[in-house]
């Protein structure tokens, strides 16, 4: 088997939801609290919170504490590309002749 396969299945399967991506795509650009998370994914505060715990527990965010607030951000760019190539794929058109 090749190395890394099991640890790169359950990053897909962490990636495999809309929200969370959304929230990577927007934590890809800054660090952000919850509430300007909620705000600009369109989610409510407490489904943002428990995102951003699967995503910590995957290793995928971290966070810092500035004051009263938490800001999350990404703990590795590489899957802020991840994600950023998948979007960039899922836009292209689709080739309607089928060449095979």
């Amino acid at each position: 088997m090749i190395a890394g396969l099991d640890e790169a299945a359950e990053l897909f399967k962490v990636l495999g939801n809309e929200s969370r991506l959304a929230l990577v795509w927007l934590l890809s650009r800054e660090p952000l609290t919850v509430g300007a998370l909620a705000d600009q994914a369109g989610l409510s505060q407490p489904l943002v919170s428990q995102h951003l715990r699967t995503l910590r527990q995957a290793g995928l965010v971290s966070s810092e504490r500035e004051g009263k607030e938490i800001r999350y951000a990404l703990a590795d760019q590489h899957v802020a590309h991840v994600v950023l190539d998948a979007i960039a794929h899922a836009q292209e058109p689709t080739d309607q002749g089928n060449e095979q």
